[in-house]
């Protein structure tokens, strides 16, 4: 019997520190999903005011 309880014990502790684990983790997930949606949105709007542009090293930008 207290084997089983040993064994219980050592269950219920893995058990509540995985359950820390996975909300710390959702946490960070929803901390990088808002980041990732801002980052769409800065986007979408430098897109729609025409202003987008990729230097690809070649080419030399418009302040030189």
């Amino acid at each position: 019997m207290e084997q089983i309880e040993e064994k219980m014990a050592h269950l219920i502790r893995t058990v509540d520190d995985l359950s820390d684990i996975v909300a710390r983790q959702q946490g960070e997930i929803d901390v990088l999903t808002r980041r990732v949606a801002m980052l769409m949105q800065r986007e979408a709007e430098r897109e729609a005011d025409g202003g987008s542009h990729i230097f690809t090293g070649q080419e030399q930008p418009p302040h030189y």
